[in-house]
Formats: structure tokens, C-alpha cells, sequence
């Protein structure tokens, strides 16, 4: 049984990523803004592994695609927003 909170920075762990606050708005900022036509999990900066989990993650409605979402907003939000 999983107890884990499941939140943006425990995502970003999952994906190998600094999950910490600042490192999270610092990868953002880096990559933001998506593109409107580019998926989340087909964004050039992430590796196979990482593409391949946030599309499966989101296709199976699975535990993480609420926190795939949020940071799929994120990227892909104005500056302005």
C-alpha cells in the first residue's frame, strides 16, 4: 500500500527531477511556455522514460494525471496568466 503523497515535487522525483520549490519554478521558468500544440509528455526536454511515463500516467487516468495536469498547465500557461 502506497502512502505517499502525491504532489508536484514528488512528481519531479519521480521523474529524477530536484523536487524542491525553487528547483520546480526554476525548470518552469526554463521551459515555459509550451507550445499550444505540443503535449506535456512530447516536449522535447524530457528523456524517453520521462515522456513515456506522463503520457502513460495521463492516458490511464492513473494516480499521477491530476499532478501530470497541474504541470502540464503550467507549462503551457501565458506569463501574463
Amino acid at each position: 500500500m502506497e502512502l505517499t503523497n502525491k504532489d508536484l515535487g514528488t512528481l519531479f522525483e519521480q521523474l529524477g527531477l530536484p523536487g524542491d520549490p525553487a528547483s520546480i519554478d526554476a525548470f518552469i521558468a526554463s521551459h515555459h511556455p509550451l507550445p499550444d500544440g505540443v503535449k506535456v509528455s512530447e516536449a522535447p526536454f524530457w528523456n524517453e522514460a520521462q515522456g513515456r511515463f506522463l503520457k502513460e500516467e495521463l492516458l490511464e487516468d492513473a494516480d499521477w494525471a491530476p499532478i501530470v495536469d497541474e504541470l502540464n498547465v503550467r507549462l503551457h500557461a501565458n506569463k501574463d496568466d
